[in-house]
Parts: C-alpha cells; structure tokens; sequence
C-alpha cells in the first residue's frame, strides 16, 4: 500500500471513527475537531503523494448495488483532495472553540462535520457514477445539516435551508441525467470506459451529457444564475462550516466539469467552453458588483466565492477552447492559471471567512454599518483579516494576483491563436478580468477599512475581545499559507502542473511562461515595494524631523472631536459604485423624512433606506415561486379528505392510461 492509499485509507478511518465517538462521547466539541483535523491531515498526505506520481486503485464490489464503490486517485483527483484536507485541517482546530454552543454541541451536527469532509475527499477520488453519485449525496446531505444547525437564530436560517437543498438536489438531478446517458452510450460506469467510449461519441449526445453535467456542476460551484443559494447559505451556516463550503466545496463543482468535459469527454466543441466562460465571465463581474454593494460581511465573501469561481471558470473555458484549436501549450497555461486560482481562493476564503466568525463570536454581529474599531481590541483576527482581504484583492502582494496574472496571460496570448471565437471572446474575457480585479479591491478596502479600521459603533463592538487561542491558530495557518502562495507560488506549480496534464510555467523564484512571452517574480516584486515604501518613509521623517513640531487640534468646522456617525459605514462607502453600476444591480431606495408637529419646516430625523437585492434571482426565481405557489394553493382543493375522491383519482388516471395505450399500440 503506497502513501497515497494509506491517506485515504487514514482519512476515511478517522472520519468514520470520530463520527462514531461524536455519538458517545461527552467532549464533543475537541473531539470532533481534533478528529476532522486529523482526517484532513491525512487528505493532504493522500493528495500530495498522489501529486507526486503515486496512485492507488481499489474495487469493492459488494458495499453498492450494481457497480460497487471503486475509487482511483490521480493527479487532478490529489490536487483537489489536497486542498480540501488543508481546508478541513483550519476549520477542525477552528471548530474546537467556536462550535461550543449548545446548538452546534448536537450529535447529529457534531456527526455531520466529519462525514461532510471525507465525502469531499472521496468526491475526488471515485472512479465510477455510482460511487460519484453517492459520495456527492453523502455531502449535499450532511452539509445540509450543518447549514442549518443553528436553525433556532431566526427563520432566515430555515429559509437559507430550503433554498440549498432544493437547488443542490436539483443539482444533482441534473448531473444524474447527464451521467445515465453518458452510461447508456457506454455500457459501463467506470471512468475507465466512458473515458475511451468518449471520444466516440456523437456530437449531440456529447453535447447535451456536457449541458447537463455543466448546470449540476455550476449549481455547486455557485455560477450565475444558479448561484441563489450561495449568498443565503453561506452567511447563516457555522462559519468554519462556511469555510469548508465556500473554499472546498465549491471547487467540486470544478473538478466535475473538469473530469465529465476534459477527462471523459475529451474536450469536445469549441462551442462549450465558449458557454463556460460566458458562464465564468458574468458569474465573476456580477458576484463582485453584488460583494460590493453588501453590508453583511459573511454575505459579502460568500458572494465573493460566486466572482472567484467566475475567475476560475474562464480559465477552465479559455483551456477548453484553446484545446479545441489545436494549441496545447495555451490550453495547459490556461488549466495551469484556474487551478492555481483553485488552491488560492482555497487559502484566503479560509482565512477570511474564520475571521468573519471570530468577529461574528466576539461581537454577535456580522453587519459592517454596525461594526468598527476592532483593531485595538481584535489585533490578531484584524490582522488575519487583512491578510485575507490583500489576498483576495488581486494586488501585490496578494495570492489572487499570482493566479490573474497567469490568466491574463493565458487570455491575451490566445487572441491570435483561437480563430474568430477567440478574437471576441478572449477581449471580453481580459475586460471582464480587470473589472473583477477594480471591484474586488473597493470592495475588500470596504470590508476592512469600515469593519476595522473605523471607531465602534456600538456597544457590543467596543466592549468585543479576542478570541479563543484554538480559532487563532487556525486563522494563523491560513494566513501563513497565503502569505506563502503570494510569495513563493512557484512551490505549488509542479504539482498544479501535474494536475493540469502540462508544463506551461517553470520558474523557481521567478515565473516565466515556457510558450509565450511573459515573466514574474513575486518576491523581488514584494520586496521592491517593500524598499519602496521604506524610502518614502524614510524621506517623510527626515524632512518632518528638520521642522520643530507644535501639537494642535485639528479644523473641525465647528462639529467638535469626530464621531462614528461621521464616518463612512460600508453602505455610504460602496453609495458611488451604486451609483456608477445602478442600471445593473438596480437597487430599491427609501428616504423617510420625519417633522416636527410644532412645524413642518423643522426636520426631526431622516431615515435612508437602500437595499440591493438579486436581480436575477428577482427576475428568474420569483415568477418561478409565485407559478409554484400558485399551483400549490390550487392543489390543496384536490386533496379534501375524501377517501372516495381519492379512488376516484385512482380510477380515472388508470382508464386514462389504458386509453393511452390503446390509442398508441
């Protein structure tokens, strides 16, 4: 048994053990984190060997009906199992202090969280449909429950409920469907003979497996417009649950599309992986217009998972596209940019969604208007926040900015490369890019400067205090991953490459690409900025040292000391974007002015409403629910009580089947 096999042996074995003693034991909570800790230690193991070159296979008939389980890890399986164990690791020791509340104490939630990790590790690694199928039940069922464990907060959370687990088994339908036809065409569900029945399929039943497969696949990655769950499940989860969903379990849904389109189907027509980054281009500018404009926090980075995984999907679309023009070399450039993006996103949603938690634990609130000041009280989530938020804004020295760099790269180069359909796809893809990078930089300068930065704006805030010792370590090892991932990216990309199926990057301390002309060096970037800044300072004090120094107070323009109501709150912040992008997310808008009885010249107060809600979730899913509702209210007059309607029912449906036949044979 190689070291890839025992991981996965190991991590299966642990999750299953943990969840057992989760039942029995009293120190749940330690227990349970210490336990999902360790089965994503040993994930890394099994994915990085597998990474590695070693690979393991094994078949056991008899635990399924019909095909059985059988799980192969390779390469692209390792890297997505590596990413996931590495995000379990954080939320584990996370989970250890934060999950100490009498609604997450439950058995059934503390049974819940190994069992939603291993099902992400074995999603990975099954090797046929059946053992896929259930592995992803398994966790669309187990996640549901941690979703909703704190059910008791308010009905927001049963309605986030709801909303996940209608569109994650619809989800599921969908890539069932796709799957079975697939199987139907090939006889047999092993990856291993869909594989080489594949590329012998036609174009139209090629195509509608990879339709249907997609809109399964994108519902989980959270692609517009299938993304209405994220940013309501998200939010109301635990927020180490909220981690491992947002920064693990999304990436499932690209390793699906990766594995049905690329691996089984052989790429296929230009024509898809056009729609993919369609798909991707508009999920990653309307995710981040949304981030913006929102003043919860947790809302806000969930639907800042819904723009990354946009990112992500032009990559996978543009690989795709290049593939289908005969140019390899861009295709792997392109792999190479998303799946790094994939390990990135992984690193700096952990972070910035454990500290989300740690403020929301520390001060009961996760809305930015009500929050600030928490930097001289919350030094080191601030900190780890801000590590997070550099990250994620596509700037040096920032993880995501490694990651767009490569994909813009990939996008440019492929303009004289991709005929016709690249000539104006891979224009409004780079367009799309840099308008993801601007909006996600405004909208993390909100998120920390507001949050942060600002005074406090209520008791709750002012009296908040740093959290326990177990949740700073784990937000700690996220934030050292991202500052590793920003710096040195070059240590990840043999085995992104692996994954990838191509060389396209080499490089050690600088990045150049091996078919195209471009080159970066993150560390000697980090570190001229750093002498930069250095200088300036430097300047500023020896010219500011020459003049003698007086102490006086500041204009105020008669307003006396400065007030947290004079401050911008997270709405007035993102008030101009509103402003610039209002034909888009078109927001609802309420200005109540009330007077005062002695005079209605004299304001008493002014109360300004905003609300940005989904657009396309209000023109798509409302009619959608109304039609339903409607139907449903109609229906309850079909079922009065009456047994002998009932049979009636019975009676007529059955005539009307035999008529049926009749008329047709």
């Amino acid at each position: 048994m190689n070291l890839a096999a025992t991981g996965m042996a190991a991590a299966v074995a642990i999750a299953v053990l943990t969840a057992l003693l989760a039942v029995v034991v009293r120190t749940r909570t330690s227990v349970v984190g210490v336990g999902t800790a360790l089965t994503g230690v040993a994930a890394v193991v099994a994915g990085a060997a597998a990474l590695a070159g070693g690979s393991f296979s094994v078949v056991l008939p008899g635990v399924l009906p019909l095909s059985g389980v059988s799980l192969t890890l390779d390469p692209l399986g390792g890297l997505f199992v590596a990413v996931t164990g590495g995000v379990a690791v954080a939320a584990g020791i996370y989970s250890m202090s934060y999950a100490d509340t009498p609604d997450l104490r439950a058995r059934g939630v503390r049974v819940a969280l190994p069992l939603f990790v291993v099902a992400m590790v074995l999603v990975p690694a099954a090797a046929n449909v059946g053992t896929l199928l259930v592995c992803w039940e398994l966790m669309a069922l187990t996640s549901l429950v941690l979703v909703v464990a704190e059910h008791r907060r308010g009905p927001q959370v049963a309605s986030a409920g709801r909303w996940y687990a209608v569109m994650t088994h619809l989800g599921f339908v969908s890539v069932l469907i796709g799957l079975m036809l697939f199987v139907a065409h090939t006889g047999d569900d092993s990856f291993a003979a869909m594989r080489e029945a594949g590329r012998h399929l036609s174009p139209a039943v090629a195509g509608v497996v990879f339709v249907a497969t997609l809109v399964g696949f994108a519902s989980k990655a959270g692609i517009v417009p299938l993304h209405a769950w994220l940013p309501r499940a998200h939010p109301e989860a635990p927020s180490h649950v909220s981690a491992l969903m947002s920064a693990a379990m999304v990436n499932l849904g690209v390793y699906g599309l990766v594995r049905v389109g690329v691996d089984l189907l052989g790429g296929g027509a230009a024509w898809w992986w056009l729609l993919v980054l369609a798909l991707g281009a508009v999920s990653a500018v309307y995710g981040i217009l949304q981030a913006a404009m929102s003043s919860d926090l947790k809302r806000l980075l969930g639907q800042s998972t819904t723009e990354n995984m946009g990112l992500v999907l032009i990559g996978v679309g543009a690989a795709g596209l290049f593939a289908s023009s005969g140019d390899r070399a861009l295709a792997a450039l392109a792999l190479t940019a998303a799946l790094v993006h994939v390990v990135g996103h992984a690193a700096f949603k952990t972070v910035l969604f454990l500290a989300a938690g740690s403020v929301l634990h520390a001060t009961g609130s996760r809305d930015l208007d009500a929050l600030g000041g928490l930097r001289p009280v919350m030094p080191v989530t601030t900190a780890a926040f801000g590590v997070g938020a550099l990250a994620a804004s596509a700037l040096p020295p920032g993880t995501a900015f490694v990651s767009e760099w490569l994909l813009l790269q990939a996008l440019i180069h492929g303009l004289p490369a991709g005929g016709v359909a690249a000539a104006i796809a891979m224009p409004v893809a780079v367009a799309a890019v840099a308008l993801t990078a601007g909006l996600a930089v405004a909208t993390f300068v909100k998120a920390f400067g507001v949050g942060f930065l600002a005074k406090p704006r209520s008791e709750a805030v002012a009296g908040a205090h740093e959290s326990p010792f177990t949740m700073l370590a784990a937000m700690g090892i996220a934030a050292v991953v991202c500052v590793v991932l920003a710096l040195w990216p070059a240590g990840i990309l043999p085995a992104v490459q692996a994954a990838a199926g191509g060389v396209a990057v080499s490089g050690d301390v600088t990045l150049r690409l091996n078919q195209a002309t471009g080159a970066l060096s993150p560390l000697l970037l980090t570190l001229g900025l750093v002498a930069a800044v250095a200088v300036v300072a430097a300047v500023m004090r020896a010219a500011v040292a020459r003049r003698v120094r007086r102490e006086a107070r500041l204009w105020d323009c008669g307003g006396g000391p400065m007030s947290a109501r004079m401050e911008y709150t997270a709405t007035s912040f993102a008030e101009p974007l509103q402003r610039v992008f209002d034909d888009v997310v078109q927001p609802e808008l309420d200005v109540d002015v009330s007077h005062h009885e002695e005079s209605r010249y004299l304001v008493q107060a002014v109360e300004y409403r905003r609300k940005v809600p989904d657009r396309i979730e209000r023109r798509l899913y409302q009619p959608v629910l109304s039609v339903i509702t409607a139907w449903g209210r109609a229906g309850r007059g079909l079922a009065p009580g009456s047994v002998h309607r009932y049979l009636g029912y019975g009676f007529y449906a059955v005539c009307g089947v035999l008529l049926l036949l009749a008329v047709t044979r």
